[in-house]
């Protein structure tokens, strides 16, 4: 519900509009130097599609980050939520049960269209399938295209576990 409230807010902003956000928002360390990735300008548009749009919402919506569902003999690990505001994100990390995370490609923006963020059929699907009952722990690292990275672990049931 929380996606479908957002959507709304998102359609409704005025690209070039002030709509009151600040021009810069970075709370989050550095990315690691592990990846070759660049910082993308930080320019407001109102549409969603930079770190200073979408950190304060990730933020705020981060048990919503990944969801496990069991389905047709399956464990079904979702980050349709992440894909919901990839146009702000440089890259999205997943590790299961203690191994090391990996990326998992985001799909392009569609720029070119009123809904950027949009998720198209053409995009593919946003779970990966696992054994049925094998998913006990899932670390999450999204790197934001201002390159900040916000980290969290979630247990089976999609809750973030407290971080030491």
């Amino acid at each position: 519900m929380i996606d479908v409230i957002l959507a709304i807010i998102a359609a409704s902003a005025q690209p070039g509009a002030d709509n009151g956000v600040p021009a810069t928002a970075a709370v989050s360390a550095p990315a690691p130097a592990r990846t070759a990735l660049a910082a993308e300008p930080q320019e407001a548009t109102g549409r969603f599609t930079t770190a200073t749009e979408v950190k304060p919402i990730l933020s705020a919506t981060r048990a919503n980050w990944i969801h496990v569902r069991e389905f047709n003999g399956q464990d079904l690990l979702y980050v349709t939520h992440l894909w919901s505001w990839r146009c702000g994100l440089a890259q999205v990390r997943l590790g299961v049960n203690g191994v090391a995370p990996e990326i998992w490609p985001l799909p392009e923006c569609h720029l070119d269209e009123g809904f950027p963020n949009m998720i198209k059929e053409e995009d593919g699907m946003p779970y990966r399938s696992y054994p049925l009952g094998s998913i006990q722990q899932i670390a999450v690292e999204v790197t934001f295209d201002d390159l900040t990275v916000e980290s969290l672990a979630f247990g089976r049931d999609g809750q973030p576990l407290p971080q030491d």
